[in-house]
Order: C-alpha cells, then structure tokens, then sequence
C-alpha cells in the first residue's frame, strides 16, 4: 500500500507515521511544507527507512500533487496538512481558509482525476477498491457543549472561531466529493491530543516549559473550560483502524474519554514536576472561547473496536517524561505565549 501522508512532520502526523512505519510494510510518502509547527527531527528516526519517503511542499500545490501521485502510485490519502492554532486562526483568519480549505480542495481533486477509472462516463463514477481518503477533522467543528451531553456523528456542524470554521468548510468539501463524485472518504473527529513531539505553543508542553523555569503560567480566565483528552499514540491506532475497518462515507468520532478542566491539567503538571500553584496567572479569556468539548465515541468503538488505551494521568506522566528527556523541543521559535 502506498500512502500519502499529509502534514506528516507535525505533531500528530508524525507520530501516525511512526506507528505505521512500525506496524505494517506499507510505503508513506510524507508531504509537509515544514511550516513553524513542523519539524523532520521528529522523523529522524524513520528517515533511513526504504519505505518512508519525504517531500517538502504544500496541499495547495495541485502540480507537485499530480507529480507525486504519478511517481508513487498513491493509493490511500490521509490529510493531517492544516493551520491548527485557534489562537493564530484569530489573528490571521485567511492563512488558515488557504490551507485548511482550498488546500484539501486541491487535494480532493487532484486525488479524484488520479484514481478515476472512467472519467469520460459523468453518470457512472468508479474507483478502484483499494483507494481511500481519511480526513482528519477535529470535535471543534461542532462548536460548544454545556454541561452535559456529547458530541455524536449527527451533531450539527457549528463551529466558534476561524480555525474550526476552516476545518468544518473542509469537512464539508470532503462529503460533497463523495456526494457528487462518489470519491472513497472517511473523516474522523478528535478530541485534543497530547504527547510526544506537541509543538510548545500548546495548553500541556507550554505550562511544562514555563513551570520548569518557574515562570507564569498562563491560563484563560477562570481555566474552567472542559477538554476531552487523547494521548497521540491511542488516536494513530484509531486512524489505523478507520483505514482498515472503516466504512466509506462515514465519520468517526475518536474521543479519550478524558474529560478535563484546563484548570485541573495546569495542577496536575504543576505537581507532577514539583512546582507551585502560585506560578498559575489568569489572562484575559479567548475570543468566542468554547466552554466544553465532550466526545461520544461509541460508533468507531461498537462498529470498528476501538477504545482508548491510555488513561489521562498515565499519559500525562509519560508525556512530562518525554519531555523531560527532550527539554530542546520546549524551545523552538515562534511560541505564542498564550494557552490553546
């Protein structure tokens, strides 16, 4: 199987690329446009593998795509490729409907007219069976829950800022190319991920570079905002599965069942590294900031067998550890100084 792995050099698309270098003898051709967020020493470990292969550029590139799926055979497309910041989404909105939007554009079309069998026939759409797109959404797209309920499959589409606003557009081009010319998708909505190789702008890397220097520790307004948390490695299994066991056309939900005040995270890692409360500093809150998010994950559990393995507190001290060992990757350019 030859995969095109987009936005592999970041957080997560990193660590799926990993997983699946380790698990399967699959070829991952890795297109990333190495922007701040991304980094190929995350990958170092992989780069002498013969089935891995890198290409620097972006998904709005519809020539270099054509190239690669022309030099490589691409049969399966997972499009990690986005702007994922909200904080950055407020300040620069365009930037993140150029990637998030008509970046996955692009690459739905040029992914169509590559694995089209019969594109001169309009009324009879075919692709081969061993073709597939999985894009890779977020639980923001639904927009803000109140203290009770979850976000489930059917959850209407109401997204808060520019960067969800983004991801929902994307996620509805996604649909309609499988809609209108019966393209081989998959999405799959996650929680908030956290783990090893997180870029330190984010809520758990950043509060563990400023405590370690006993600097504030910024948190947004009363920290009361509820997350539900997935450790990186649990949703690369989750993904895996939706590749193998996923049905065409559907959404799949990928939740930690880790429920979450920012708050509480902030002094879990405060203790866990001996610190004290006193560096907490609350901030003015965020824009259209979303109260709660909370994931029903029932369907990809029930129909595909997943589950999350990892429980928040031994996630998190595994993730205190890596970070631990690896103190330069909570120094990289960039960093916004406010919480995620």
């Amino acid at each position: 199987m030859n995969i095109l792995v987009t936005g592999g050099a970041g957080f997560i698309g990193s660590n799926f690329i990993k997983h699946m270098l380790s698990t399967y003898d699959y070829k991952i051709i890795n297109l990333d446009l190495l922007t701040y967020a991304g980094n190929l020493s995350n990958l170092e470990d992989s780069a002498g593998s013969e089935n891995y292969h890198f290409v620097k550029g972006d998904i709005c590139d519809a020539q270099l795509l054509k190239e690669i799926f022309e030099r490589y055979d691409i049969q399966v497309v997972i499009n990690f490729a986005a702007e994922s910041h909200v904080d950055r989404s407020i300040a620069d909105p365009a930037l993140f409907l150029k990637t998030n939007v008509l970046g996955t554009q692009t690459l739905l079309e040029v992914a169509r007219k590559h694995w089209e069998i019969n594109p001169d026939d309009k009324a009879c759409r075919k692709f081969s069976d061993h073709v597939k797109y999985i894009q890779i959404s977020t639980d923001e797209v639904y927009g803000t829950l109140g203290n009770s309920g979850y976000f489930t499959e059917q959850t209407n589409l109401a997204p808060n800022s520019p960067y969800s606003a983004s991801k929902a557009s994307a996620d509805l081009i996604v649909r309609a190319y499988y809609e209108t010319y019966a393209l081989p998708i998959m999405i799959t909505r996650c929680s908030n991920n956290y783990g090893p190789y997180q870029f330190p702008e984010k809520l758990i890397p950043l509060m563990i570079s400023k405590a370690l220097k006993e600097e504030p520790l910024p948190v947004y307004g009363d920290g009361r905002q509820v997350r539900d948390w997935l450790y990186v490695e649990d949703h690369c299994i989750a993904i895996d599965t939706v590749l193998h066991k996923g049905e065409i056309g559907e959404v799949y939900n990928i939740g930690g069942n880790n429920e979450r005040p920012n708050i509480e995270v902030v002094k879990f890692l405060i203790s866990q590294l001996g610190k004290d409360e006193k560096l907490i500093e609350s901030v003015e809150d965020r824009l259209g900031h979303d109260k709660r998010y909370a994931i029903d994950n029932s369907k990809i559990t029930k129909k595909l067998g997943w589950s999350p393995a990892i429980t928040f507190e031994r996630g998190l001290k595994m993730t205190i550890e890596w970070y631990l060992n690896n103190t330069d990757r909570l120094e990289p350019a960039n960093i916004r100084e406010i919480v995620s």
